[in-house]
């Protein structure tokens, strides 16, 4: 199938993707867009994996706030370098980062920042979860074992799906734009804050607002 100036602009547009990249994408794919986006998308991914221990320092500290000051969120993510600090492509990516912490309140980044006791402490609950069930001894910790992967998901940052589009976790996403921009990114830090968190109020549905506003 020949692949026409058209067909590369369009996937440029769609990708982000160099021009060259495109084509040779495309030739791949035998013209195929769907197919092409998703070749770019595995090398990109995996050109990602090498930037990741350049040192980024530069960045942005992105402000969130939901609701007319109901919810609000501050977070630190860092580039290599300050002109792409200063794109609005970046801190569009920022924003979003910040409107799904603002959505999801995951209380760890990543996996590893999960105290020990308390992955001890949800292991118990888990099997005590599976034993109530009437599973066999024998494959109780194995199901343990998935559902606190699943239990990962939840409550790690770079593990949950982005809330504007749920088939891509956090951690995807960044790999994904440090191909897309050619700087290792790295999301440092944030806080969460609600409105009469931890005092005792009417339950209302904060984060739910939050994620359909997310979803637009």
């Amino acid at each position: 199938m020949q692949i026409t100036a058209a067909m590369v602009k369009e996937l440029r547009e769609k990708t982000g993707a160099g021009m060259m990249d495109c084509k040779k994408a495309l030739n791949e794919a035998n013209g195929d867009m769907e197919k092409a986006a998703e070749i770019l998308r595995e090398k990109g991914i995996a050109s990602a994996a090498k930037k990741a221990g350049r040192i980024a320092a530069e960045g942005v500290v992105e402000s969130y706030i939901h609701g007319g000051g109901r919810i609000g969120v501050l977070v630190e993510v860092n580039c290599e370098t300050d002109f792409v600090a200063k794109t609005d492509e970046f801190k569009k990516f920022v924003r979003d980062i910040a409107m799904h912490i603002a959505a999801t309140n995951p209380k760890f980044l990543k996996r590893e920042d999960v105290p020990q006791e308390e992955i001890e402490k949800e292991r118990e609950i888990l099997k005590q979860q599976a034993l109530n069930e009437g599973k066999p001894e024998h494959i109780v910790d194995k199901m343990v074992q998935g559902r606190l992967e699943k239990y990962y998901k939840e409550v790690c940052l770079l593990e949950q799906p982005f809330v504007k589009d749920p088939d891509k976790t956090i951690e995807v996403l960044v790999k994904e734009k440090i191909a897309q921009i050619g700087e290792n990114i790295n999301i440092r830090r944030y806080v969460r804050y609600e409105l009469g968190e931890g005092l005792e109020k009417k339950e209302d549905n904060f984060v739910e607002e939050v994620m359909s506003q997310a979803r637009v």
